[in-house]
């Protein structure tokens, strides 16, 4: 290889780690959201799937690591260090086949995930009570899903007729933040009650409420948000593969007499 081509060869692996660096920071970012976040759906699984916070820390270790990657890789390509370009190497083929295997894994246990969706949000409209402290980030997180989606329950409104508070008050209440009313915008959380007689009864058909379930427009959001984590992920491995192209070819073509150079202070 002659000087001009090694010289392109390791500009443009500079070139791909600096992108690498930034998409690094970029995973790190998502994996601190899912644990930042307190106003979307992401914070019911949060709260209650340990599995997604253990996604959210190995997001943020991959990150880590990747922008450390990409830290070694563009040092490496800029003083042509031909240990730290193998090592370099080395790391990007193991997180590669990490990724890789992580894909497949979530492909795989996707109808587990639903499965598990819904499990959580059956055990929080039961146990759904605006009195009860410990719960109130989870249910705030849930009344805000069911305002911006427009929907009541997961399945239907029908779902709300296991929790045990409106049972105990005979259906004569509904999930404010189920409403249809507009006369309910300042109350969008806990319950509303209904305009009708002392000691009567309901059922979520009398409510003022949206009929559709929230099930459809979850799993769309989800799609859409897991749509872009996976895009970032996608356009991390390409740089991943091209940046191991270039500086095995880097690598292979430095000087033998350049085997020890380092960085100058």
């Amino acid at each position: 290889m002659g000087s001009g081509c090694l010289k392109v060869t390791k500009y443009f692996l500079f070139l791909f780690n600096l992108l690498f660096l930034i998409l690094g920071a970029v995973i790190l970012g998502f994996g601190i959201w899912i644990l930042a976040d307190k106003t979307s759906f992401i914070a019911v699984l949060q709260t209650s799937s340990p599995s997604l916070k253990t996604g959210a820390y190995i997001l943020i270790g991959v990150g880590a690591v990747t922008m450390l990657m990409g830290f070694l890789g563009c040092l490496g390509a800029v003083n042509e260090i031909r240990c730290l370009l193998g090592l370099y190497f080395t790391c990007l083929m193991v997180i590669l086949i990490t990724q890789v295997a992580a894909g497949l894994i979530i492909y795989f246990q996707k109808e587990t995930l639903k499965e598990e969706l819904s499990r959580i949000v059956g055990r929080l409209i039961e146990t759904y009570d605006p009195l009860n402290e410990e719960e109130k980030n989870l249910e705030d997180a849930w009344d805000y899903v069911q305002r911006q989606i427009a929907c009541c329950g997961w399945v239907g409104a029908e779902d709300w007729e296991n929790n045990a508070v409106l049972i105990n008050r005979s259906m004569t209440a509904y999930p404010c933040s189920c409403s249809n009313s507009s006369e309910d915008s300042k109350a969008d959380s806990g319950f509303c009650n209904l305009n009708i007689p002392l000691n009567g009864t309901a059922t979520f058909a009398d409510w003022p409420v949206h009929q559709q379930g929230c099930m459809d427009g979850v799993q769309n959001w989800l799609k859409d948000n897991l749509g872009i984590v996976l895009g970032v992920c996608t356009g991390v491995a390409v740089i991943e593969l091209l940046g191991m192209i270039l500086s095995i070819a880097l690598c292979k073509n430095i000087h033998s007499e350049d085997y020890t150079k380092v960085p100058k202070s």
